[in-house]
């Protein structure tokens, strides 16, 4: 038995159309022109695209850098002044007590001298502690030749004294000046402890 296949052509179809265009030159060169402006434009566009992700990009790696910079740089000064808080603190318990009393005698002089001067003939009165007679009798005479009255007075310090001359009264007080000292430098380091706790 033989097969026999089943056409579908239409016999009074029309034949296929192809579609060509025919352009003349001046037709033809516009086209090539607007595809290359097209093509230019979609490229610009694309690059702009590009430049405004890198740039996104660029300022998120900035922006991250920064952080990890400032970071740094607080966890590093907070070291710094860890490490240097233990020799602040023995610098004001101990070298700032002994430059106190070195400096009280110079202190006392020039304190002294320009007051003695505009008092010439008012007996001037010296109120100090007694474990600093000594030192301050040397070096009154080895400075002026003032008329000057020493008292001691057991309740100050090693670093204070009272000038007195009639109702006029000055007072020099090295012990409050360390004293000051050393809580402005505990209040820094307690400060800096507490800004680091807090990150």
């Amino acid at each position: 038995m033989r097969l026999k296949l089943e056409v579908f052509e239409n016999a009074g179809a029309a034949p296929a159309r192809t579609d060509t265009v025919v352009l003349d030159t001046g037709s033809l060169e516009e086209a090539k022109l607007d595809a290359f402006e097209t093509g230019y434009a979609a490229g610009w566009e694309d690059a702009i695209a590009a430049q405004g992700e890198e740039q996104s990009r660029l300022r998120a790696d900035l922006a991250r850098n920064l952080q990890a910079l400032s970071f740094s740089y607080a966890e590093a000064r907070s070291h710094i002044l860890q490490a240097l808080e233990p020799l602040m603190e023995e610098m004001v318990a101990r070298l700032l007590p002994s430059l106190a009393r070195e400096s009280f005698c110079p202190l006392l002089l020039e304190t002294l001298i320009p007051l003695a001067g505009k008092l010439a003939d008012t007996p001037v009165t010296l109120v100090i502690n007694p474990c600093n007679r000594v030192a301050v009798e040397t070096a009154l005479a080895r400075e002026t030749a003032l008329p000057l009255a020493i008292e001691e007075e057991g309740s100050l310090g090693e670093g204070q004294a009272y000038l007195r001359s009639g109702r006029l009264e000055t007072r020099l007080d090295l012990d409050r000046a360390v004293s000051e000292i050393a809580e402005a430098v505990r209040g820094f380091f307690a400060l800096n402890r507490k800004d680091s706790s807090h990150g």
